[in-house]
């Protein structure tokens, strides 16, 4: 409630940016995760499910970074999401969204992101995939994880961050909205045995993948898999035997589909593979999918 304004205008303009913003934010595709338990259940396979999309490296607009705010606020206006982003140390032992360990190709920065304070880069401005610079900033994790609390889900591809640090974090269930993305049986049983709270996203391609992870005996219920980076026949069965144990499987399009050429070309591939009915899709291009998920 707005209080003590005796000017009228100024009254008229605040209740005017007041509204613009509530209607601002119900504009957004939203995702509430409250707990681990819906968490899981946003993830369990069923066959009615729509198919869910992910936005790599946050997801790419033009004019909008990877791995920014803005790029993943800007994509929630036009359709629902999650996102995979990619978490990286500076020389401070500050946890900074940034893919490569290089500043150079998408800030007007140079040199590795190690080698430089959190203060030396925080004003550093991002370019988006053209190579255009624009006005935003790189994030650190947690701003991020703020922003995206109430928004979205986080898929957190670890640069060389210690799982210790993770552990640490994410101990307290202050963000039920994480998945981790593992590179090991051995790290996904790191975090299965420390943290109740998190869901892992463990590679799952061939049938050695398959037996190594049952080796673990982490539930079924705390995973989600990536299979491959098309939807193939060679993953038929194992996706069979996964989605019968609830875990939905995921194919990333980044090396693949995302790769093609123009708009048009990237949705006509899209289109071929929706129809072979993938559970989750990870791809550069998330707003590309808007209006064909249902």
């Amino acid at each position: 409630m707005i209080k003590n304004v005796k000017c009228p205008a100024l009254l008229f303009g605040l209740l005017v940016l007041t509204i613009a913003t509530c209607v601002a934010q119900r504009k957004l595709h939203r995702t509430v995760i409250k707990n681990m338990a819906e968490l899981q259940q946003f993830f369990h396979y069923e066959d009615d499910k729509p198919v869910i999309i992910s936005g790599h490296r946050g997801g790419l607009l033009p004019g909008y970074p990877e791995n920014s705010i803005e790029a993943m606020e800007k994509t929630l206006t036009l359709m629902p999401s999650f996102f995979e982003i990619d978490p990286r140390f500076t020389k401070d032992s500050v946890i900074v969204l940034m893919h490569d360990d290089d500043l150079e190709r998408v800030s007007d920065m140079k040199g590795k992101v190690s080698a430089h304070t959190y203060a030396e880069i925080k004003n550093a401005r991002l370019k988006d995939r053209q190579g255009n610079l624009t006005s935003y900033r790189i994030p650190t994790l947690v701003e991020a994880l703020e922003w995206g609390k109430d928004k979205t889900i986080f898929n957190l591809d670890n640069k060389n961050i210690p799982w210790s640090r993770y552990v640490e974090m994410f101990k307290d269930n202050k963000y039920p909205n994480l998945i981790l993305s593992v590179r090991s049986m051995k790290e996904a049983l790191y975090y299965y045995n420390r943290l109740d709270n998190v869901l892992l996203c463990v590679a799952i391609k061939k049938k050695e993948d398959l037996n190594a992870f049952i080796a673990t005996k982490i539930p079924y219920n705390r995973i989600i898999a990536y299979v491959g980076d098309s939807v193939s026949d060679n993953t038929n069965d194992i996706c069979r035997f996964l989605r019968h144990k609830g875990v939905m499987c995921f194919y990333s399009f980044p090396p693949t589909f995302d790769k093609l050429r123009t708009n048009a070309q990237r949705k006509n591939a899209y289109i071929k593979e929706l129809i072979k009915r993938p559970d989750i899709i990870e791809t550069d291009y998330p707003a590309l999918f808007a209006g064909m998920i249902n």
